[in-house]
């Protein structure tokens, strides 16, 4: 593959993915204000003015107070959950269930991990990242976490250990330190915050309709009809916004999965490594996926996607492994490999049992 080129067109999409979503959230901003004048308007006694005549006479300073004070509710919401997720990288790991890896562990898995990851820390010329486990974990997958270089941490699961030669381990970790270089982990972390800064319109919204629900006789009283009108409105652009920011946002994240296996390639050398890696994971019979009740909560981190659902065609965080597979090696036959590990071999040795001690077959 081309990894240059493959990463300028990455690099490419993902800032017209962004232009967007800033457009989408000064769009929302927008209509916000529309829904408070409109609000306004049908409580204006003058009905021979119409909704845009009502707006002019407002005048500027009006319309831009307005604008100020949503701007400020979103940025206050975007701030506090900044202000969450800036804690630093072993706050992710821990998050899921990571476990230090110790500098002088014995165990050669655990060895060869920190051997890898010092090599492409060294490849990088940045410091090198915690490392983490997570120990009970099947499936093939990893992540980085953090904001930058001083605060990045790797995670990997047993299964990744236990399945991938050293080359594939190489490919996985050279991808996740891609992700820290590039500035992947800020990016996503604003555009989360700016999501929960909209979502903070629609909560506002909620607890307008529930105040009058409590207060039912305000809620007929002739303030009730506007504040009703004005919270299901706030509701219906701060969560219907979530909804397609979250769209845009997956969009972005697999843009940036596009350019991290194009920068993997870069540090490695070797496509050959991810390559394998991908091909591992589709034939694997835990795959990528995790049991890690938290695991949907940091879904985008991961190298390849830890949870599926009805919507993961609408919301997928990462791109098809088959479409990897082929950005890197374009005259692959489809073709893969035949996968093993301690848990697959345990799996298909030992004897199940139903609860009255049956033999299940």
């Amino acid at each position: 593959m081309n990894f240059f080129e493959a990463q300028d067109q990455a690099r490419r999409a993902t800032t017209r993915l962004v232009v967007l979503f800033l457009l989408a959230v000064a769009s929302l901003i927008v209509l916000t204000e529309l829904l408070v004048l409109a609000v306004m308007y049908s409580q204006n006694q003058f009905a021979e003015a119409d909704l845009w005549a009502f707006a002019a006479n407002l005048g500027t300073e009006f319309h831009l107070g307005i604008v100020t004070v949503i701007t400020l509710v979103v940025a206050l919401g975007t701030l506090y959950k900044f202000n969450q997720l800036s804690a630093g990288g072993y706050m992710v790991a821990e998050l899921v269930g990571g476990r230090v890896v110790a500098p002088d562990s014995q165990d050669p898995a655990q060895r060869r991990l920190l051997n890898v990851v010092e090599e492409m820390a060294i490849a990088a010329g940045v410091p090198v990242p915690g490392v983490y486990l997570l120990p009970y974990e099947h499936g093939i997958n990893a992540f980085a976490a953090g904001l930058g270089t001083t605060d990045a941490v790797i995670c990997v699961t047993q299964g990744t250990l236990e399945v991938l030669d050293r080359d594939a381990l190489q490919g996985v970790i050279a991808h996740e330190f891609s992700h820290i270089l590039n500035g992947d982990m800020r990016l996503n972390v604003r555009i989360t915050c700016v999501l929960n800064g909209i979502l903070l319109l629609g909560l506002i919204g909620a607890r307008m309709l529930r105040y009058l629900s409590v207060r039912r006789g305000a809620s007929r009283g002739k303030n009730g009809a506007p504040v009703a009108l004005l919270g299901i409105g706030l509701m219906a652009i701060g969560f219907g916004g979530t909804f397609f920011g979250n769209i845009i946002k997956s969009m972005v994240n697999r843009q940036r999965e596009f350019l991290a296996d194009a920068s993997a390639v870069q540090f490695t050398r070797n496509p050959h490594g991810i390559a394998s890696a991908l091909k591992s994971i589709a034939a694997y019979v835990y795959g990528s996926r995790l049991a890690q009740p938290n695991a949907p909560e940091i879904s985008h981190f991961f190298f390849a996607a830890a949870t599926g659902s009805w919507l993961q065609s609408l919301f997928a965080t990462h791109p098809p492994l088959t479409e990897r597979i082929r950005r890197i090696e374009p005259n692959w036959d489809g073709s893969l490999p035949e996968v093993k590990s301690v848990y697959t071999e345990k799996v298909m040795t030992e004897e199940l049992v139903d609860g009255a001690g049956a033999r299940v077959p």
